[in-house]
Formats: structure tokens, C-alpha cells, sequence
């Protein structure tokens, strides 16, 4: 519309409105100001409205001692076993809601603005997850708990632990041990966990601040600020051999103790190209990576027909893995859960 009003003084109002494909009516509605078109006219008021100076009785009736602290269908109900008739109940709450006076009579809680995680990992030792899950035991309601702490990078097992009960003395226990076990320099590890009661206890909390241990929680209610440690549960309750119910405690223990062994030494874990937790943890994975470009190089020597003139490539090796990745990292701009960069060459790994 702006545009045709410019243009009509250059060729003509007819011709301006045909060419914008705008009606002539309304161009001239445009010109004209709006309170031509809807004059204000001034609200008659309702005629059963009380008058101000009742609806200020009220207010100083309610703001009465004896019923300030009651509500208005309470002070209704009193003024008319006293044979006193002011207004309606609705009346009582526009007089209050009129004064500003009408909110909750209980304040509720806010809960703080939760920051999201954001973790990155460029190596091993760099950022671990831990959990802990319950296993089913030989009667109901009783059941093992597992504490399994991973490392989010190679996706190495590095500490686990089995017990009856859920503990932050034992949690405590764990992490320690498997801080010393690794030989974790004080300020380069971040360890990340959900808000269960043992990973925000304050034994927990007074080690990693002794460690010199960066500690990071999910969000509440979030299910998917702890992914790594989900995923390894996931693999660990999927596999064939897991029982619906452990015998025993030693028979729990033999099975995880058996798990572990296999996850980390012969599984091929498709998110850190497809190499084991120990390979890529230990840095031998770079070696591995090498050894099978050198059998595709071959490969593509022998027969190039087959590949189409393109050299084929193994599975890239994880550069970057991390927890909600800022929108800026090449990683959280594809998949934000996946760890495998597509990256020709391997980056290699110090431990």
C-alpha cells in the first residue's frame, strides 16, 4: 500500500492500483486516519454497576480485621447470617481484582533455570559418564545394583562395581579407585551423571572437589542429558545371556564380570568406528585404523572397477564426542548423539 501511494503521483492513482493489483477503495481508506474510520465512542457503563462509593465499602469491609484473612465467598456467606447484603460473591472479587488485590494466598515454589550441559571430549580421560542400575535378584523385590562409570570418548568401561544396596560411600569408593586406577591429573577430567541422591551427595561432591574432578549433572526431568550411560545399560540388559533374574549375588557378579570382559575387549562399537572400547582407549585404534586402509588400498589396487574410481575408506574414528554440543561444533550440526566424524584421516589419541 505504501508503495502505491508513492507511486500514484508519477502515473495516476488508477494506474498505480493496477499494477499493485490493490482495490481504489482501499487506497483512499489508507489516506485516511483511523479515528475517521472507528471514531471511539465512549463505553456507556452498565447500569446494575455499583457505585464508587459502595464498591470502597466493600474494599474497607473486607480489609476489616475479622475477615482479611478470608475469602470472599466466606465473607459472603457472614455478612448474611449477620442480615447484611453489600454485593454479589463476583462483585467482591472484581472489587478485589479492581484494587490489585487478588493473587494465590500461597507462594508457590519456583524451581531454578537448570543450565543444559554442554561436554565435549577430544581423547580419552577427558569425560566420563556414570550411572547405576538395578538388577533383578532371585525374589521380589530384591535386586543388585550396578555401578558402571564410562568413558564417554572410547567408550571404555572404565570402573564398575556390584553391591546390595545403593550408597555414596561406595559411589564415593568407586570413582576413587578408578580416578587412581587411570591416573587422573588433577583438572583434566569431567565426570557427568543424572541427579540421583548418590551423584549429588556431599561425599561424592567433597572427593571430585579433592580430586581437583569437574562434576556435571543432566537436567531434571531430561532423559536424554545422560545418553552414553542409557546406552550401555540398553546393551548390557539386551544381550541374549541376560537372565530375568540373577540367582545370586556371585551369579550377578560372574555375569557382569564376563559382560565387561567382552564389551570392552571384543566388542565393535559402531560410534567410535566400529573398533573396541580397549582399542580406541589404550590408542591403538589409530594403528588399527592404518592397518585397515592399508587392506582397502589393496583392495581398491587389485580391482578399481569395483569401487567406481573412489577409494574406499574404513570407518572414521571418533575427533570429537559430547554431550549437547554447542549448534557451532561441526558434531552437534549433524547428529548430536553420535561420536563418528566423517574424517578421512585418524586423529591420534594421547593418553
Amino acid at each position: 500500500m505504501n508503495i502505491a501511494i508513492e507511486l500514484s503521483p508519477l502515473i495516476g492513482i488508477l494506474a498505480a492500483c493496477l499494477a499493485l493489483g490493490v482495490a481504489r477503495a482501499t487506497f483512499y481508506r489508507a489516506q485516511q486516519p483511523a479515528q475517521m474510520l472507528w471514531p471511539q465512542r465512549p463505553r456507556p457503563g452498565s447500569p446494575l454497576a455499583l457505585p464508587a462509593p459502595e464498591r470502597q465499602a466493600i474494599l474497607e469491609l473486607l480489609h476489616a480485621p475479622q475477615y482479611v484473612d478470608r475469602s470472599p465467598r466466606t465473607v459472603f456467606a457472614m455478612l448474611l447470617d449477620a442480615g447484611r447484603y453489600l454485593g454479589s460473591v463476583s462483585t467482591f472479587y472484581r472489587v478485589l481484582r479492581a484494587a490489585g488485590e487478588t493473587r494465590g494466598r500461597r507462594d508457590q515454589l519456583t524451581h531454578p533455570a537448570y543450565a543444559k550441559p554442554e561436554l565435549l571430549a577430544t581423547a580419552p580421560r577427558q569425560l566420563w559418564s556414570w550411572d547405576i542400575t538395578k538388577l533383578k535378584g532371585p525374589a521380589k523385590w530384591q535386586c543388585f545394583h550396578l555401578y558402571v562409570i564410562l568413558d564417554v570418548f572410547s567408550r571404555y568401561v572404565v570402573g564398575w562395581m556390584l553391591a546390595l544396596r545403593e550408597s555414596a560411600e561406595l559411589a564415593k569408593e568407586l570413582i576413587a579407585a578408578t580416578c587412581e586406577k587411570e591416573r587422573i591429573l588433577p583438572g583434566a577430567l569431567t565426570l557427568h551423571a543424572d541427579r540421583g541422591s548418590s551423584m549429588r551427595s556431599k561425599p561424592v561432591a567433597m572427593l571430585l572437589v579433592d580430586l581437583d574432578v569437574a562434576k556435571s549433572h543432566s537436567r531434571p526431568h531430561v532423559s536424554d542429558d545422560n545418553p552414553y550411560s542409557e546406552a550401555h545399560f540398553k546393551t548390557l540388559k539386551y544381550q541374549p545371556q541376560f537372565p530375568e533374574r540373577f540367582e545370586s549375588e556371585a551369579h550377578a557378579r560372574a555375569f557382569c564380570q564376563d559382560f565387561f570382559t567382552w564389551y570392552n575387549q571384543e566388542h565393535r562399537h559402531s560410534g567410535i568406528g566400529y573398533m573396541t572400547p580397549a582399542a580406541v582407549h589404550s590408542g591403538e585404534a589409530v594403528q588399527l585404523f592404518n592397518a585397515r586402509q592399508a587392506v582397502l588400498d589393496q583392495a581398491f589396487a587389485n580391482h578399481p572397477q569395483r569401487f567406481r574410481g573412489r577409494r574406499p575408506e574404513p570407518p572414521a574414528l571418533p575427533t570429537q564426542v559430547g554431550i549437547n554440543l554447542p549448534k557451532s561444533t561441526p558434531l552437534a550440526q549433524g547428529e548430536p548423539q553420535r561420536s563418528t566424524l566423517n574424517s578421512p584421516q585418524p586423529v591420534s589419541q594421547s593418553s
